[in-house]
């Protein structure tokens, strides 16, 4: 099997060395002309047999929806395009739709993994027809850990269904980190806690909290005891925000992954406006002290 691979940054790169050792040829494209093998969409399209795949691997939002675009013009019917980005599920949709017109089949893939995919393999979560999600088997093959293929591959649903998937994935991701990092915060508070990493070590096996991300921070706490390289500062890709509006929509109770979110945006103020405002009330109504605020320096 030939395919093209669009996006060779972090995760597109990994793939496209993972899908190579497993027998699947590769023509990958990018605009850093370090990375990619050819130097237009053109040439990509031309390199490939027909009927052609091509797994797309950028930015989700405006990036994407160009690149679907772009491809649209390009390709042929019967054609497959495949997004495995972090497109929101709603776009899937709207992309689906437009290569459709031209007869060109669209699956969505939610890919988690990060950079230890090439390593370790990739969970995939497909969205689309089951025609097509048979046709791109192979390469879903190639890239999910050896094993049970249904401990690492999922067709979802319909389009859409696999993006949505994956942002439930992150929210639950979301959730996760923010436990193990406020029990984290709490063992640095205690006096007679003398271990913190070691703690975090001996749950690794046996433990009902063991996981890889758990693994993940206790490879972090050996590589920087303290964190003292690290600012407290957290981003936020957008699926735990696309979750959070998907549980308001959807009635559905969720304020471990709703918390978790609000705690990123509370990481990234140098002194709350909210907090503020609840320690003056505070002096208000019962007097309370108030800590003066620090000046600022010039």
């Amino acid at each position: 099997m030939h395919i093209g691979l669009i996006g060779l940054g972090k995760m597109g790169f990994n793939m496209r060395e993972r899908l190579r050792e497993k027998g699947i040829e590769v023509t990958g494209f990018d605009r850093n002309p370090d990375l990619t093998d050819v130097s237009s969409l053109d040439e990509l399209v031309a390199a490939l047999p027909a009927p052609r795949i091509v797994w797309v691997m950028v930015p989700a939002g405006q990036i994407t929806d160009g690149v679907v675009k772009d491809l649209s013009e390009v390709l042929a019917k019967g054609d497959l395009v495949i997004d495995g980005g972090n497109s929101k599920f709603t776009d899937d949709q709207i992309h689906a739709t437009l290569l459709a017109q031209k007869g060109i089949s669209f699956l969505d893939c939610g890919v988690s993994g990060g950079v230890w995919g090439l390593e370790n393999g990739y969970g995939l979560m497909a969205g689309g027809s089951r025609e097509d999600v048979e046709r791109a088997m192979p390469i879903f093959d190639a890239l999910r850990p050896e094993g049970d293929r249904a401990e690492s591959f999922v067709h979802v649903g319909d389009v859409g269904a696999g993006h949505y998937a994956k942002m439930v994935h992150n929210g639950i991701e979301y959730g996760l980190m923010q436990s193990y990092a406020e029990g984290y915060e709490l063992l640095e508070a205690k006096d007679i806690v003398k271990d913190v990493h070691g703690t975090f070590a001996a749950w690794q096996k046996g433990t009902v909290v063991r996981s890889w991300l758990l693994d993940l921070l206790v490879k972090a706490l050996q590589e920087d005891p303290g964190l003292s390289k690290i600012a407290g500062y957290v981003e936020d890709s957008g699926e735990g925000r696309w979750t959070v509006e998907e549980a308001i929509a959807n009635s559905v109770p969720a304020p471990a992954i709703t918390a978790a979110l609000f705690a990123r945006f509370a990481s990234r103020q140098e002194d709350s406006p909210s907090m503020k405002m609840v320690s003056a009330l505070r002096n208000q109504f019962g007097g309370h002290a108030v800590k003066p605020a620090q000046p600022k320096p010039e």
